[in-house]
């Protein structure tokens, strides 16, 4: 099979491309694009009606695989955090969840092994045996390691093998039992609460760890302007450090949970206005990596409780591309950028063989187009569970057809 997807807007951040064109596909690997790519020998031509075509997203913080919604979504490739009922921190959880995605042909899941054993924060993880069987990172999730000795000692274990640790960056001390941003609305709703140095806090002592021992260390889910400035210095001083956020934090602050609005409780918790506004900029300037759903199914029972007692998490696969947008529509970020954070910039931190459309990769992109207005609807989305605080709200940006290995595996009438 040979498929020719014409008259795109082709979006390569891998190589700065932007230009109409077309793409051709040979079985399931790219075989050229461009205005002049040739089309002789297509058994199939796709008219992409100028919408954008770019490489399938890589999603790196994803809690279930939901696959039906994550192609919905435009994401092909799923990075499974290791908080699953079986903790994934053994190489034969790894092996069997790689064999499953490889097995499915539908969307790529590769695992995060968990850094330290049970995700405990005292005995580290057996990485380099996990590393083989296929995992593509190591973090103990929603917690950080709070040891520093044993941080250490894992970034030094973690450098014979160049794995990245994957760091939740909250002090342990001071966000204990906190669910909200530590702030007026906190103190009027009598919510417990944690303050953003927290965050700057954990990121600034494993910076210096990181320096010290060369290791390469990433920041899951900055939420606050301190967060952003801890890693621009550490970047400033050569240190091996990324970090990425999630859509929510560039689009809600904590007036979202006004009213106990338990489907805008979220780890970390949403913080100030000046909080979002500084982490839109940090997209814009490279600061901030990677864009990431943090996509946590919840159901109904375990998220209308009482504001304390409700589970934290919220749905995030189908929305990504809206939310992500929504900045690009208003100016702040570029399309390019924004692109970059959701396929090459995760694609190269964890050494995976996709994010890009050049000639012999995977076949792995979607086409959407990004002025298409909606409104997100909770009761229609495809995901296991309707977790979501933007019902209702509506965006621009919507995803038109994905596909994974070279087989349309989502397509929007």
């Amino acid at each position: 099979m040979k498929t020719a997807y014409t008259n795109a807007r082709i979006v390569d951040p891998a190589t700065g491309f932007d230009g109409t064109g077309t793409l051709i596909v040979s079985d399931n690997t790219i075989e050229a694009y461009g205005a002049d790519a040739d089309t002789s020998g297509c058994t199939e031509t796709i008219d992409c009606g100028g919408r954008v075509l770019c490489p399938g997203f890589i999603d790196m913080r994803a809690h279930a695989v939901d696959a039906a919604s994550a192609l919905a979504g435009g994401i092909t490739t799923i990075i499974l955090q290791p908080d699953q009922t079986t903790t994934i921190d053994t190489d034969a959880v790894v092996e069997r969840i790689r064999h499953r995605s490889v097995d499915s042909q539908i969307v790529s899941v590769y695992p995060m092994g968990a850094a330290t054993q049970g995700m405990n924060g005292k005995q580290i993880a057996e990485i380099g045996q996990m590393q083989q069987s296929g995992a593509v990172g190591f973090t103990d999730c929603n917690q950080a390691v709070a040891d520093a000795q044993v941080m250490r000692r894992l970034l030094e274990y973690a450098g014979h093998f160049d794995a990245l640790i994957v760091q939740y960056a909250e002090n342990a001390e001071l966000g204990a039992g906190a669910i909200a941003h530590e702030g007026e609305i906190a103190t009027r709703l009598g919510l417990a609460s944690a303050p953003a140095a927290a965050e700057a806090m954990q990121i600034d002592r494993d910076s210096r760890l990181a320096e010290l021992t060369g290791a390469r260390l990433h920041f899951a889910l900055i939420s606050s302007k301190d967060g952003v400035d801890a890693v621009r210095a550490a970047k400033a001083r050569g240190i091996r450090v990324t970090c990425s956020t999630a859509p929510h934090y560039l689009h809600l602050n904590d007036n979202a949970v006004e009213g106990y609005r338990t489907f805008a409780k979220v780890r970390p918790p949403l913080r100030s206005e000046e909080d979002r506004l500084a982490l839109i900029a940090a997209v814009a300037d490279g600061t901030i990596d990677t864009l990431v759903s943090d996509h946590s199914p919840k159901s109904a029972d375990v998220k209308r409780l009482p504001f304390a007692q409700a589970a934290s998490g919220i749905v995030g696969f189908e929305t990504l591309l809206a939310l992500s947008l929504a900045p690009v529509h208003a100016g702040k970020i570029d399309l390019m950028t924004m692109l970059e954070a959701l396929t090459i910039n995760p694609a190269q931190l964890l050494g995976l063989p996709t994010g890009t459309l050049a000639a012999g990769s995977f076949a792995d992109f979607v086409i959407f187009d990004p002025d298409k207005p909606w409104r997100i609807d909770a009761d229609t989305l495809i995901s296991s569970a309707k977790n979501t605080p933007f019902d209702t709200l509506p965006v621009q940006g919507q995803v038109w057809r994905t596909v994974s290995d070279g087989v349309s595996v989502f397509e929007r009438a």
